[in-house]
């Protein structure tokens, strides 16, 4: 992959290729983004940048070995940590399936990441085991190249193992560069943060995401709803233009339903549906949810029809209005806040869901506002 084959971004682009012709890369960085703004791609474009032997004003050759190895995701040189399962997994064992996953799509998240290596119902992490490897490979030569890049998405799942970590990024080997590809700052321990050089990534505007699709056969109508709908994420457009429905838009709005309704046994039969979704389904289940509360709000404040909802998420919009008054959506968006925090902190997800569905009940029924 090379710069010009990916989507928008063109400052970061041209930061990118200033530092390495000036010979001024930074020894740690975070490429900061939004999922499907193009962190991950951009990534592994500059790591082939960095690497190739006859790079040019635009890009990387394409054609050196050290292009076709990094283009393969093979070089030995470039290594790769993300998520996995197993409290003893590496990264190393799952190499194949990240080589398959990202060539099929390089703006995937980690949800379809998890899905894709059979995750089921376990939550991914960045082991101890593989901060191991990780320090173990630094203190290697180079097979090939001049330097040595390690590539680490989602940084926020090395959680405490992180600390293992510092002393390296700190003080690299020479000619050893980390490149952290990561979403979310606050959920990245701060020592690390202190010492990484951040290239914030905007979120990619409709145009970008319309010619993406377009390059991808999909008619102009359809992919102008779609680059709408997908609020600057292309792989939210990716998933979009094959599927007529988000799952957890469905979910979402049957919940509300049963929220409304508050018969204790749907309550109680929702609740144990969404225990068994799995903690990364349960978090997507919160963020979705947060996305809507946010959309909604525009619609109640404006009635602006062009929120970016689909159409049957508009129809519920719109009719929840009659239902949800403007001071509930912020007591209803702290529940769906708080919980995707619980959630993430391994809370018991039948007990929650019970709970928090009753006290949506109370806010949506009674009127409460806190």
């Amino acid at each position: 992959m090379d710069f010009n084959t990916i989507i928008g971004q063109e400052e970061v682009k041209q930061h990118l290729r200033t530092i390495v012709d000036g010979d001024r890369i930074p020894h740690a960085q975070i490429f900061l983004g939004a999922e499907g703004v193009g962190t991950l791609s951009m990534a592994l474009a500059f790591s082939q940048y960095v690497m190739c032997g006859n790079r040019n004003e635009e890009g990387a050759c394409g054609s050196c070995p050290d292009c076709i190895k990094s283009s393969k995701r093979i070089h030995p040189d470039i290594h790769f940590t993300y998520p996995t399962v197993g409290s003893k997994a590496t990264s190393g064992m799952f190499a194949n399936e990240w080589r398959q996953a990202i060539s099929e799509n390089p703006y995937l998240n980690v949800q379809q990441w998890l899905q894709f290596i059979k995750a089921e119902n376990k939550q991914g992490n960045i082991t101890k085991d593989e901060c191991g490897a990780i320090v173990k490979k630094a203190s290697l030569k180079t097979f090939e190249g001049r330097y040595k890049i390690f590539i680490i998405w989602l940084p926020e799942y090395l959680k405490k193992e992180g600390n293992r970590l510092l002393k390296l990024i700190e003080e690299p080997p020479e000619n050893t560069l980390f490149i952290l590809v990561a979403e979310n700052s606050e959920e990245i321990l701060n020592t690390i943060l202190s010492r990484c050089q951040i290239v914030k990534f905007k979120p990619l505007s409709d145009d970008n995401i319309l010619r993406a699709l377009q390059e991808k056969g999909v008619d102009e109508g359809k992919a102008r709803n779609i680059a709408h709908l997908a609020n600057g994420n292309l792989n939210q457009a990716l998933t979009l233009v094959d599927e007529s429905e988000n799952d957890n838009a469905l979910m979402f709005l049957a919940w509300l339903r049963i929220c409304y309704l508050g018969k204790p046994q749907d309550i109680v039969a929702w609740s144990d549906k969404f225990a068994k979704l799995g903690r990364e389904n349960q978090k997507y289940f919160f963020d979705y949810g947060l996305y809507f509360m946010r959309e909604y709000m525009v619609l109640k404040m404006t009635g602006n029809n062009e929120v970016r909802l689909s159409e049957k998420e508009l129809t519920t919009a719109k009719n929840l209005t009659k239902v949800i008054e403007y001071g509930q959506i912020s007591p209803i968006s702290d529940i769906l806040t708080d919980s995707a925090f619980h959630i993430s902190r391994n809370a018991n997800p039948k007990i929650l869901m019970t709970d928090i569905t009753v006290r949506m009940n109370k806010i949506l029924r009674n009127k409460v506002m806190a």
